[in-house]
């Protein structure tokens, strides 16, 4: 089993910062990929960005540029830093896993709330 959880989230204004982490623990040699995923009220969920035990970094087209996951496989830890953050931002951001074997991400975590208004 592994268990993520996630802190960081809050109340920005529009163009400002937020750092998001994410701690993984249990059977941590069973992660392929973390990755960060949200959902806005009425929205499917949608992967924001991605990174893979092998250093591999995929981001979603409306971040690229803003966004920058880190992942530190010695800490089990995964960060993603919100740079230039607009209103269409806000939502429920989520930790994920996907383990060897698995072909989707399977493994959440509770979730943060981020609010990007002025």
């Amino acid at each position: 089993q592994v268990q993520l959880v996630e802190s960081g989230g809050g109340l920005v204004q529009p163009g400002g910062s937020l750092r998001l982490s994410c701690a993984a623990s249990g059977s941590i040699v069973s992660i392929y990929a973390m990755g960060w995923f949200r959902q806005a009220p009425g929205k499917q969920r949608e992967l924001v960005a991605s990174a893979s035990s092998g250093g591999f970094t995929n981001y979603a087209d409306s971040v690229k540029g803003r966004f920058t996951i880190s992942r530190d496989n010695a800490k089990n830890t995964v960060d993603l830093q919100m740079n230039s953050l607009k209103p269409e931002d806000t939502a429920v951001y989520y930790c994920s896993a996907k383990r060897v074997g698995y072909l989707n991400y399977d493994v959440w975590g509770q979730g943060t709330q981020v609010t990007v208004s002025s």
